[in-house]
């Protein structure tokens, strides 16, 4: 009867509610990764890219990471006209892949970019994570490959990449949250 009196139904709301408290929740705060800023400088007529990245990993990563399993992260640019559609050409699109790794023999961690198995080393998880997040002289695009009266815009997504870790662990990766560990695309005017 309150149906053809107007009174609101409340099943469906109740219903809608009950499926979004019983979804599992795949992100827990803080385990994230944010691009903080990213800044470009013309330098002999090529961009050059510095970043900061914050690298929040999940408890299971880091445990990983202290029992000698290499985290792999991969950083995908894009150089695109800001008035681009999504299926023109971008000015440069490439990947680049840096791995932070500990040496139980030696106490230390170290961060390097791949390929290559050298690189930085750090005393703490904590200051080889930061230095893992500190991006720097990444040369994108040539100033000719741009026309000089466009706005450009440079796209930057990072991601761990599961692809990387050691095959007995991958089908654990695949399957748990705490493993699909990524930044969202995010974009930051060219500048010279």
């Amino acid at each position: 009867m309150s149906r053809l009196t107007g009174a609101p139904s409340w099943a469906p709301i109740l219903w809608i509610l009950g499926l979004i408290l019983c979804l599992p929740f795949s992100l827990r705060a803080g385990d994230e990764f944010v691009v903080k800023e990213v800044r470009t400088r013309l330098d002999q007529g090529v961009y050059v890219l510095d970043a900061d990245i914050e690298f929040g990993f999940s408890p299971e990563a880091l445990e990983a990471l202290d029992n000698g399993v290499p985290l792999t992260v991969e950083l995908r640019f894009q150089v695109r006209s800001a008035d681009a559609w999504i299926w023109d050409d971008s000015a440069a699109d490439f990947r680049l892949r840096y791995a932070v790794r500990y040496k139980p023999l030696s106490g230390r961690y170290e961060v390097y970019r791949l390929p290559g198995d050298r690189g930085r080393s750090f005393v703490s998880r904590e200051a080889a994570i930061a230095a893992l997040g500190e991006i720097r002289g990444v040369r994108i695009v040539s100033k000719d490959r741009l026309e000089p009266d466009r706005a450009y815009l440079v796209h930057l997504k990072v991601e761990l990449d599961i692809e990387e870790l050691p095959l007995p662990l991958r089908p654990m990766a695949y399957l748990r949250p705490a493993w699909k560990l990524r930044s969202s695309w995010t974009e930051w005017p060219l500048t010279p």
